[in-house]
């Protein structure tokens, strides 16, 4: 192993989470976060990078990923909790998105953005990821090295034009913001769905380290948490560049989504030129991602359903992906952000629990405690977020501490696993009196 080896696995991981979410979540805070941007994008930060590198972290410290760091609450939870991450963060959710937003940056500011003409852009764009999934091989690590530089040379175009093109002032915070905007920027970072999809990547980055003879378990977490600060540069780098330019274009029109917005940016700093080199980076970005996902899905899935190949699971993928795809990048965000509000949570707390395992020598009723009690006001939460009349158990909830914050699952999560350790220490404790007694 040399340095330049964790350095090459550090940009290999950004450009797999380099995708929709990386550009859209935080140009849209940046355009509604205004003058409270500062205290907004650290907050946001935190979940969109820190959380993500530190779940690889704890995908280094077991054997099996996920299913492994999911079955310590149950060995079904573990299987069923990670195929839905992977349903999430493929083609259901994070697929259709990135595919979207090459549409919008890439095509639909030259074309018009009709249902037509989305419909045989992802057409032909799934044909294209489709023919790469089926025989990968390193396209992945290849095109990394090429993209992440290329990414940061146009965010760093956009960024510099920023501050000599666009002069607006600007704006006060929205709604949204003015009240807590750190708090309301950390929910926000959920949206990125990179703390979920590092799940599925983070067996690639210890694989990779494997395969390069890293064996001993603190080595490994050492090397992995080492080319997590090299992602979490690069990520943190790029939020706080794509949202300042947000926050700069406040002035300069109504923008639907953040796809418009950093286009809107480009055509106006550049003109057709910056539209077309920042429509064929993005593509580029959501194309690797959307490959990316395809052949996790892909060997997932085909490991645990015998009955289905590898080549059949990336066709069903593909198509699933194409059809959610062409509902349009604004309804895939919003039917999105309930199912994430639910998923995050209990991911921070898996993760948590990883890491102070030690404390209670991984008991599963610590693990059954805090997820269930998390995943009960999580479920709450995405209903909210999606317009269910839940008014009547509102009044209990609300009496929750953090809940102003939507934070209200933090303390559910600790008393839950209290309990099961209070559980797991009078089972015990019954246990030796009846041995006792026998």
């Amino acid at each position: 192993m040399k340095a330049k080896d964790t350095i090459f696995i550090g940009f290999t991981l950004f450009a797999l989470f380099f995708g929709a979410g990386n550009l859209i979540y935080p140009v849209s805070l940046g355009i509604e976060s205004g003058t409270s941007y500062i205290p907004a994008i650290i907050g946001f930060v935190i979940t969109g990078v820190g959380m993500p590198i530190v779940t690889v972290a704890a995908i280094s410290l077991v054997r099996n990923g996920a299913v492994q760091l999911a079955g310590r609450v149950h060995p079904t939870f573990g299987l069923l909790f990670t195929a839905m991450v992977y349903l999430v963060i493929g083609p259901f959710f994070a697929i259709p998105r990135a595919t979207n937003v090459a549409f919008e940056t890439g095509v639909a500011p030259f074309l018009n953005g009709e249902a037509l003409t989305l419909f045989l852009f992802t057409v032909v764009f799934f044909i294209f990821v489709y023919w790469v999934s089926r025989n990968p091989s390193k396209l992945v690590d290849r095109v990394g090295q090429i993209l992440t530089p290329a990414l940061f040379l146009a965010i760093l175009a956009l960024v510099i034009g920023s501050f000599f093109m666009l002069d607006g002032p600007i704006q006060p915070a929205g709604e949204k913001y003015e009240a807590q905007p750190f708090f309301t920027g950390f929910v926000e970072g959920y949206l990125t769905m990179d703390a979920i999809a590092s799940l599925a990547f983070g067996i690639i980055v210890v694989s990779s380290f494997r395969d390069r003879g890293v064996t001993d378990p603190k080595e490994l977490t050492s090397r992995t948490l080492k080319a997590g600060l090299v992602t979490a540069a690069g990520l943190a780098s790029v939020y706080i560049a794509i949202g300042w330019i947000g926050a700069k274009m406040a002035t300069e029109g109504t923008y639907d989504n953040g796809s418009a917005i950093l286009s809107g940016a480009a055509q106006i700093m550049y003109g057709d030129v910056g539209t077309v080199l920042l429509g064929l980076i993005v593509g580029l970005a959501c194309f690797t991602t959307c490959v990316g996902l395809t052949v996790a899905c892909g060997q997932f899935f085909s490991k645990r359903i015998p009955s289905l190949s590898y080549q059949a699971v990336i066709l069903i993928v593909t198509f699933i992906s194409f059809g959610i795809s062409n509902i349009g990048l604004n309804q895939i965000i919003s039917y999105s952000v309930p199912v994430l509000v639910f998923f995050y949570p209990i991911t921070i707390v898996l993760v948590a629990l990883t890491f102070m395992g030690r404390l209670f020598n991984h008991s599963p009723y610590v693990y059954r405690g805090a997820i269930l009690l998390t995943a009960i006001i999580g479920l709450y939460d995405g209903l909210v977020a999606f317009g269910t009349d839940v008014s009547v158990i509102t009044p209990l909830v609300s009496q929750l501490p953090l809940y102003e914050l939507n934070l209200s699952w933090v303390f559910p999560a600790i008393l839950g696993g209290i309990l099961g350790m209070l559980f797991q220490y009078f089972k015990g404790q019954t246990r030796t009196s009846e041995s006792y007694q026998n």
